[in-house]
Parts: structure tokens; C-alpha cells; sequence
């Protein structure tokens, strides 16, 4: 994935691509706005004299540590 709007293929869990529009039409809106954060959060640290290489490493572990609520 790049910086530009370009988004994965999106898989089931069986490798299968999503099919649905819709279904996509969010998944690539919940990323780019995930992705503007992010950014925003960065710029912001760095600006106020954070490393850089910290604030990613947190930003990281934010991601690891997600929970999936649906998990069998």
C-alpha cells in the first residue's frame, strides 16, 4: 500500500476477495480515515519534539494490540 488512495484487495478469511461494493466502499473509508489520523497524530508529535521513531513504534503497538470482538 502507498501514501495515494491506493487500497488492498480485501479477502475473506478464506482468501476469497470481498465481492460486495459496499462492503469495500467502507472497509477503504475506515483505512483512509485510519491512515488520516495517523498522520495527523505523527505530525503532531514530531512538531512538539517526539521521535519520530517512537511515535511510530507506539502507533505499531496500538495496531498489534487490537482486539478482534468476533473471534470464534
Amino acid at each position: 500500500m502507498t501514501q495515494s488512495d491506493d487500497f488492498p484487495v480485501w479477502r475473506t478469511p478464506e482468501g476469497e476477495p470481498v465481492s460486495c461494493i459496499e462492503k469495500i466502499k467502507v472497509l477503504n473509508e475506515n483505512l483512509a480515515e485510519l491512515r488520516d489520523l495517523a498522520q495527523e497524530a505523527l505530525e503532531d508529535a514530531v512538531l512538539m519534539g517526539a521521535d519520530e521513531r517512537q511515535v511510530r513504534e507506539v502507533l505499531a503497538s496500538i495496531v498489534s494490540g487490537l482486539v478482534n470482538p468476533y473471534q470464534k
